[in-house]
């Protein structure tokens, strides 16, 4: 049953994005693309940005790629109805240009408050911009994609191509489906996982990676699943 609370605390968010001006995007754009779906989904999807038809409509993910997005999760049995899915950039922006800094900047606590109020069990990073943001570090996504990690808050991500890739390259649609049928069995392990306290840190595989932060090189340990 879905907590109230979650719902209207999404709402709220949502009602600020729509009326947000934090950035040159909110000049630009025709609506801005706060996020749909369950408010207590096991699953995350948070794409780069809002295109053409996204920006028309309000609604992530409704175009051509969103449409590909649609048959991978009918391929895992899952739909929007079962999941939540988001972007880091809330508007689009002009001429689907990538997203400048300032922008993911602005737009980074919107999207914060939203893995709070949902704590999902997997959160799923479609694109570059979504890996970097939310697993920064990391090699290319082309090195990365379908392998899932659990950051040092517990939380696991598992990057993936962006949908339009395989509209750009239909080589990359069978690797994309094959990287989505993975969701099922991580989500799997990760319920087993939250049921068994390691007696030791060493019984964890880690990986670790470098990231600058205040102009400090930190070293993150990523326990991966």
């Amino acid at each position: 049953m879905i907590e109230a609370n979650e719902e209207e605390a999404l709402g709220v968010i949502a009602n600020e994005v729509k009326v947000c001006q934090k950035c040159r995007l909110g000049k630009t754009r025709t609506q801005a693309v706060p996020g749909v779906g369950d408010p207590e989904a096991e699953v995350l999807f948070v794409g780069e940005a809002p295109g053409y038809q996204e920006d028309q409509k309000g609604i992530p993910f409704c175009g051509p790629a969103g449409k590909f997005l649609d048959e991978m999760l009918a391929s895992v049995s899952l739909d929007r109805d079962k999941v939540f899915i988001a972007n880091v950039i809330k508007c689009r922006p002009p001429e689907n240009r990538d997203p400048e800094d300032d922008e993911k900047n602005a737009c980074w606590p919107y999207l914060q408050k939203q893995i709070e109020i949902i704590n999902p069990k997997l959160i799923v990073c479609l694109g570059r911009h979504s890996m970097m943001r939310l697993i920064p570090g990391q090699a290319s996504i082309s090195k990365i994609h379908g392998k899932p990690l659990r950051r040092p808050d517990g939380r696991v991500y598992l990057p993936l191509y962006h949908p339009s890739a395989a509209l750009h390259n239909g080589s990359l649609r069978p690797v994309q489906l094959e990287d989505f049928s993975k969701i099922p069995s991580i989500i799997e392990k990760i319920q087993k996982s939250d049921q068994i306290t390691p007696t030791s840190q060493e019984s964890v595989p880690t990986a670790e990676v470098k990231i600058n932060q205040e102009g400090k090189d930190k070293i993150i340990k990523q326990k991966l699943l």
